[in-house]
Protein backbone atom coordinates (compact mmCIF):
# COMPACT_ATOMS: atom_id res chain seq x y z
CA UNK A 1 0.00 0.00 0.00
CA UNK A 2 2.78 2.46 0.93
CA UNK A 3 4.51 1.72 -2.38
CA UNK A 4 1.30 2.55 -4.26
CA UNK A 5 0.92 5.81 -2.33
CA UNK A 6 4.53 6.76 -3.04
CA UNK A 7 4.12 5.94 -6.72
CA UNK A 8 0.93 8.00 -6.87
CA UNK A 9 2.63 10.95 -5.19
CA UNK A 10 5.56 10.79 -7.61
CA UNK A 11 3.15 10.65 -10.55
CA UNK A 12 1.25 13.69 -9.25
CA UNK A 13 4.46 15.64 -8.73
CA UNK A 14 5.64 14.74 -12.24
CA UNK A 15 2.30 15.86 -13.67
CA UNK A 16 2.47 19.21 -11.85
CA UNK A 17 6.06 19.75 -12.99
CA UNK A 18 5.12 19.02 -16.60
CA UNK A 19 2.12 21.35 -16.36
CA UNK A 20 4.25 24.18 -14.99
CA UNK A 21 6.85 23.56 -17.68
CA UNK A 22 4.20 23.66 -20.41
CA UNK A 23 2.69 26.84 -18.99
CA UNK A 24 6.15 28.40 -18.92
CA UNK A 25 6.60 27.51 -22.59
CA UNK A 26 3.35 29.31 -23.46
CA UNK A 27 4.34 32.41 -21.47
CA UNK A 28 7.85 32.53 -22.94
CA UNK A 29 6.36 32.10 -26.40
CA UNK A 30 4.08 35.07 -25.81
CA UNK A 31 6.90 37.27 -24.52
CA UNK A 32 9.18 36.30 -27.41
CA UNK A 33 6.95 38.31 -29.76
CA UNK A 34 6.58 42.07 -29.91
CA UNK A 35 2.79 41.93 -29.97
CA UNK A 36 2.82 39.76 -26.86
CA UNK A 37 5.07 42.16 -24.97
CA UNK A 38 3.02 45.16 -26.11
CA UNK A 39 -0.23 43.49 -25.07
CA UNK A 40 1.22 42.64 -21.66
CA UNK A 41 2.43 46.20 -21.06
CA UNK A 42 -0.76 47.94 -22.16
CA UNK A 43 -3.08 45.48 -20.41
CA UNK A 44 -1.13 45.46 -17.14
CA UNK A 45 -0.81 49.23 -16.82
CA UNK A 46 -4.41 49.82 -17.89
CA UNK A 47 -5.75 47.26 -15.45
CA UNK A 48 -3.78 48.68 -12.54
CA UNK A 49 -5.02 52.20 -13.27
CA UNK A 50 -8.62 50.99 -13.54
CA UNK A 51 -8.19 48.96 -10.35
CA UNK A 52 -6.99 51.99 -8.39
CA UNK A 53 -9.69 54.19 -9.92
CA UNK A 54 -12.29 51.57 -8.98
CA UNK A 55 -11.11 51.80 -5.38
CA UNK A 56 -11.36 55.60 -5.68
CA UNK A 57 -7.66 55.86 -4.91
CA UNK A 58 -6.85 57.42 -8.28
CA UNK A 59 -8.64 60.42 -9.68
CA UNK A 60 -8.46 64.03 -10.78
CA UNK A 61 -8.72 67.22 -8.77
CA UNK A 62 -7.50 70.81 -8.67
CA UNK A 63 -4.03 71.36 -10.12
CA UNK A 64 -1.28 71.17 -7.53
CA UNK A 65 1.77 69.39 -6.12
CA UNK A 66 1.56 67.70 -2.73
CA UNK A 67 2.91 64.78 -0.74
CA UNK A 68 1.41 64.06 2.65
CA UNK A 69 1.81 60.99 4.85
CA UNK A 70 -0.38 59.92 7.75
CA UNK A 71 0.95 59.44 11.27
CA UNK A 72 2.21 55.90 11.94
CA UNK A 73 1.95 54.77 8.28
CA UNK A 74 3.14 51.21 9.01
CA UNK A 75 0.20 50.50 11.32
CA UNK A 76 -2.28 52.20 9.00
CA UNK A 77 -0.99 50.32 5.95
CA UNK A 78 -2.07 46.98 7.39
CA UNK A 79 -5.47 48.17 8.62
CA UNK A 80 -8.19 46.55 6.52
CA UNK A 81 -11.21 48.77 5.82
CA UNK A 82 -13.17 46.09 3.91
CA UNK A 83 -12.43 42.68 2.39
CA UNK A 84 -9.20 42.91 0.38
CA UNK A 85 -8.96 46.69 0.80
CA UNK A 86 -6.51 48.47 3.08
CA UNK A 87 -6.28 52.00 4.34
CA UNK A 88 -4.24 54.58 2.38
CA UNK A 89 -1.18 56.01 4.11
CA UNK A 90 -0.25 58.86 1.78
CA UNK A 91 -1.67 61.35 -0.69
CA UNK A 92 0.30 62.23 -3.80
CA UNK A 93 -0.84 65.11 -6.00
CA UNK A 94 0.96 65.73 -9.28
CA UNK A 95 -0.76 68.28 -11.47
CA UNK A 96 -4.42 67.25 -11.78
CA UNK A 97 -3.75 63.64 -10.74
CA UNK A 98 -4.49 62.59 -7.17
CA UNK A 99 -3.32 59.23 -5.84
CA UNK A 100 -4.09 57.74 -2.45
CA UNK A 101 -1.23 55.35 -1.73
CA UNK A 102 -2.11 52.10 -0.02
CA UNK A 103 0.87 49.73 -0.36
CA UNK A 104 -1.15 46.53 0.03
CA UNK A 105 -3.82 47.68 -2.41
CA UNK A 106 -1.12 48.60 -4.92
CA UNK A 107 0.58 45.23 -4.42
CA UNK A 108 -2.67 43.32 -4.89
CA UNK A 109 -3.63 45.40 -7.92
CA UNK A 110 -0.19 44.90 -9.43
CA UNK A 111 -0.39 41.12 -8.96
CA UNK A 112 -3.79 41.01 -10.65
CA UNK A 113 -2.57 43.35 -13.39
CA UNK A 114 0.39 41.07 -14.14
CA UNK A 115 -1.89 38.03 -14.34
CA UNK A 116 -4.30 39.89 -16.61
CA UNK A 117 -1.43 41.05 -18.82
CA UNK A 118 0.05 37.56 -19.12
CA UNK A 119 -3.33 36.00 -19.91
CA UNK A 120 -4.11 38.54 -22.61
CA UNK A 121 -0.58 38.34 -24.06
CA UNK A 122 -0.88 34.56 -24.38
CA UNK A 123 -4.35 35.00 -25.86
CA UNK A 124 -3.25 37.49 -28.52
CA UNK A 125 -0.12 35.59 -29.53
CA UNK A 126 -1.91 32.24 -29.59
CA UNK A 127 -4.59 33.71 -31.84
CA UNK A 128 -2.24 35.54 -34.21
CA UNK A 129 0.58 32.99 -34.27
CA UNK A 130 -0.27 29.71 -32.52
CA UNK A 131 3.10 28.16 -33.36
CA UNK A 132 4.89 30.85 -31.35
CA UNK A 133 3.71 29.39 -28.06
CA UNK A 134 2.78 25.92 -29.30
CA UNK A 135 -0.93 26.17 -28.53
CA UNK A 136 -4.02 26.53 -30.64
CA UNK A 137 -6.01 29.76 -30.99
CA UNK A 138 -8.96 28.27 -29.07
CA UNK A 139 -6.91 27.90 -25.91
CA UNK A 140 -5.57 31.42 -26.35
CA UNK A 141 -9.07 32.87 -26.58
CA UNK A 142 -9.98 31.09 -23.35
CA UNK A 143 -6.93 32.64 -21.68
CA UNK A 144 -8.13 36.12 -22.55
CA UNK A 145 -11.63 35.71 -21.13
CA UNK A 146 -10.75 35.80 -17.39
CA UNK A 147 -8.49 38.77 -18.08
CA UNK A 148 -11.42 40.72 -19.44
CA UNK A 149 -13.98 39.55 -16.88
CA UNK A 150 -11.72 40.18 -13.89
CA UNK A 151 -12.15 43.90 -14.40
CA UNK A 152 -15.52 43.58 -12.65
CA UNK A 153 -13.69 42.57 -9.49
CA UNK A 154 -12.16 46.01 -9.12
CA UNK A 155 -14.73 48.36 -10.58
CA UNK A 156 -18.07 46.60 -10.05
CA UNK A 157 -19.31 49.08 -7.41
CA UNK A 158 -18.26 52.00 -9.63
CA UNK A 159 -20.24 50.54 -12.53
CA UNK A 160 -23.31 50.29 -10.29
CA UNK A 161 -22.96 53.94 -9.32
CA UNK A 162 -22.49 55.04 -12.93
CA UNK A 163 -25.66 53.29 -14.10
CA UNK A 164 -27.56 54.63 -11.10
CA UNK A 165 -28.23 51.40 -9.21
CA UNK A 166 -28.44 51.26 -5.43
CA UNK A 167 -25.44 49.27 -4.18
CA UNK A 168 -26.35 47.55 -0.93
CA UNK A 169 -23.72 46.41 1.55
CA UNK A 170 -24.34 42.82 0.47
CA UNK A 171 -23.78 43.62 -3.21
CA UNK A 172 -20.58 45.53 -2.44
CA UNK A 173 -19.29 42.64 -0.33
CA UNK A 174 -19.96 40.22 -3.18
CA UNK A 175 -17.95 42.39 -5.57
CA UNK A 176 -15.07 42.61 -3.08
CA UNK A 177 -14.93 38.82 -2.80
CA UNK A 178 -14.59 38.65 -6.59
CA UNK A 179 -11.00 39.86 -6.19
CA UNK A 180 -9.54 36.52 -4.96
CA UNK A 181 -11.87 34.67 -7.33
CA UNK A 182 -10.47 36.68 -10.24
CA UNK A 183 -6.91 35.89 -9.17
CA UNK A 184 -7.62 32.17 -8.91
CA UNK A 185 -9.41 32.22 -12.28
CA UNK A 186 -6.45 33.92 -13.95
CA UNK A 187 -3.94 31.45 -12.50
CA UNK A 188 -6.21 28.52 -13.30
CA UNK A 189 -6.64 29.62 -16.90
CA UNK A 190 -2.90 29.93 -17.40
CA UNK A 191 -2.44 26.39 -16.05
CA UNK A 192 -5.25 25.15 -18.29
CA UNK A 193 -3.51 26.71 -21.28
CA UNK A 194 -0.44 24.76 -20.20
CA UNK A 195 -2.35 21.52 -20.79
CA UNK A 196 -2.73 22.55 -24.44
CA UNK A 197 0.98 23.11 -25.03
CA UNK A 198 2.83 20.58 -27.14
CA UNK A 199 6.39 20.39 -25.85
CA UNK A 200 7.40 18.37 -28.89
CA UNK A 201 6.09 20.93 -31.39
Amino acid sequence: MSADVAAGSQSAVAHVERLLRQTGVAIRGAFSRRDGRATFGVASVSYLLVYLAGLRHLGFGPWGVELSVVADPLARATRMVSPFQWEPVALVVAGPVELLVSPLNVALGTALAVLVGVNLAVSVVAYRGPKACKIGPGAGAAAGLPGLLSGFACCGPTILLVVGLQASATVLTVFQWLVPFAGLALVGTLLWVGTNVDLEA
